[in-house]
């Protein structure tokens, strides 16, 4: 409760704020935003269905909502991954066909699609342990996805005619998601699939969960141009720095010694 309650206090106005300034983006003709602008509206829905939880509301209401927030957060992370590889692996494709339309439709049909999905899952008649390696699946599934993409990505690099600022951006965005995902989806896929229920992987996975929508944000960090470049610039001026000391420290004991 304590979690929650302090992840939605930071969160929350750090995510309106970002849909904001990617809303901006995606009117001038950007088409990259839009799956992080659905992104970081489901997770708004979590940060409801997470306030409606603590206030003691209708557990068999809104943890439906909740799940399926989390069904659709995955399936735009998806999205991210695919969109960043097509520009690198098919850039003719992704110039001529990829537009804002075609975007719209995507999100549409993945609002649409990932309440269906779970809909189904509750009518057909199927046992509770079935039902819950069935939504295990699903959220199993974008791993292979992810690792395709990236893989799929730093194979077609050299090839590719896409400014070298924009290769880091996109490589960053890939391995942003996929760390996303492994790191805070996987104790909830193994507990949709254990065989018993157990309490402190419940915790876990609570935990992990809640912090994913916070760790989304860092996709609208990357997506401003000059991001990498700039943490790259401080970490080799970290290392040039103290390269520096320690040439200075062995000058020192040279020149004690002499």
């Amino acid at each position: 409760f304590v979690m929650a309650c302090v992840i939605t206090a930071i969160r929350l106005p750090l995510t309106l704020m970002s849909i904001y300034a990617l809303y901006s983006l995606v009117r001038k003709d950007h088409v990259v935003p839009i799956y992080v602008v659905n992104l970081l509206i489901s997770d708004l829905i979590q940060f409801c269905c997470l306030i409606l939880l603590m206030t003691g509301s209708d557990r068999m209401i809104v943890v439906p909502i909740y799940l399926i927030s989390l069904m659709v957060s995955v399936c735009f992370m998806v999205c991210i991954a695919l969109e960043r590889y097509l520009v690198i692996a098919c850039p003719l494709w992704y110039r001529f066909r990829h537009t804002i339309k075609f975007s719209v439709v995507l999100c549409v049909m993945v609002w649409i699609l990932s309440p269906v999905l779970y809909v189904l899952t509750l009518w057909v008649p199927l046992d509770g342990s079935v039902t819950r390696i069935i939504m295990g699946t699903f959220f199993l599934l974008p791993l292979p996805l992810f690792i395709f993409f990236l893989g799929g990505t730093l194979k077609a690099l050299s090839a590719s005619r896409v400014p070298s600022d924009e290769k880091r951006r996109i490589v960053a965005i890939l391995v942003l998601v996929l760390l996303i995902y492994t790191l805070l989806f996987l104790p909830s896929i193994i507990l949709f699939m254990a065989e018993r229920y157990n309490h402190h992987l419940y915790l876990l996975a609570n935990v992990f969960v809640q912090l994913s929508p916070l760790a989304d944000l860092f996709l609208y960090v990357f997506m401003r141009k000059g991001t990498i470049d700039k943490f790259l610039a401080s970490v080799c001026c970290c290392r040039m720095d103290s390269n520096d000391s320690s040439r200075m420290d062995s000058n020192d004991i040279t020149s004690s010694t002499v």
